[in-house]
């Protein structure tokens, strides 16, 4: 299997060289490391997880660096075995080229791999190996023209913090503060209610649990109007026996009649 590609660093030859024999560096881009110990300046030992396909292993082996001409050119030659899933050797090598402001890396790698490997077939290994390529450079592209920000930020954090807290004893409490927490406090529970409106946002309602919900309504109206008119008509009955009992209007029979009569009206409607 043979891999050829190049990245421009915006980045001077002699950092990008150093990163590329930083041990902690190169430990963070290389896809699935576990570990990465700098045994000399020429020899190193990796522990690599690796997935290709369905095949999943984790290699351990050893790289060393051979043909070096700081800070131009080296060959990186490494063995990885796998287990069951079989073994991985090859070489590669690696030129830096100074290009106005930035580096040109270029890489040119040789690698034979056996075992359950060997079966997978030469074109998903290529595509594998490219995109774990990929990945090993984009990282080392953001670690080398970053400067070590990212490594540095901690620190400066904790400076920071160090240089508020050793001005805030001096300073005089600003007559302010209040009315700008209370601002501080209004505007969160703004952005905190919006951002309780816009969880819902985009969310679908499923058609089938609608109609669903529309059906059990639908099923329940008519019991549910059943009740209210019987309780409805239990408070007619209650009103029409204290009426009668008064005489009122003439009496239990005028009043009795006119029961009947809301009675039947009520089973015509819920018929």
């Amino acid at each position: 299997m043979d891999l050829v590609g190049d990245y421009r660093l915006l980045a001077g030859r002699v950092a990008v060289w150093d990163a590329l024999n930083d041990a902690d560096v190169l430990r963070r881009c290389i896809p699935g490391c576990q570990s990465l110990e700098k045994v000399s300046d020429r020899e190193m030992t990796a522990t690599v997880v690796a997935k290709i396909g369905p095949v999943k292993a984790t290699f351990k082996g050893a790289v060393t660096l051979e043909n070096m001409v700081p800070p131009e050119s080296y060959t990186i030659v490494g063995e990885g075995k796998g287990g069951v899933a079989g073994f991985a050797k090859g070489s590669a090598d690696v030129s830096l080229v100074e290009d106005g402001d930035g580096t040109v890396l270029s890489y040119s790698v040789k690698a034979q791999v056996g075992g359950k490997l060997a079966q997978l077939g030469s074109r998903l290994i290529v595509s594998t190996s490219r995109k774990m390529a990929d990945e090993f450079f984009g990282t080392f592209k953001e670690i080398v023209e970053g400067g070590g920000a990212a490594a540095g930020s901690p620190g400066s954090a904790d400076a920071g913090a160090g240089a508020g807290a050793g001005a805030s004893p001096s300073s005089p409490p600003s007559s302010s503060s209040p009315s700008s927490s209370s601002v501080a406090g209004s505007s969160t529970g703004a952005e905190a209610g919006s951002g309780a409106s816009s969880s819902f946002a985009g969310v679908e309602l499923d058609a089938g649990l609608a109609e669903a919900a529309k059906a059990q309504a639908l099923s329940d109206a008519p019991h549910r109007v059943g009740e209210a008119v019987s309780e409805a008509v239990h408070e007619v009955e209650a009103e029409v026996e204290s009426a009668a009992g008064r005489g009122f209007l003439g009496g239990p029979v005028v009043w009795g009649l006119a029961a009947l009569g809301v009675v039947i009206v009520v089973l015509a409607l819920m018929s």
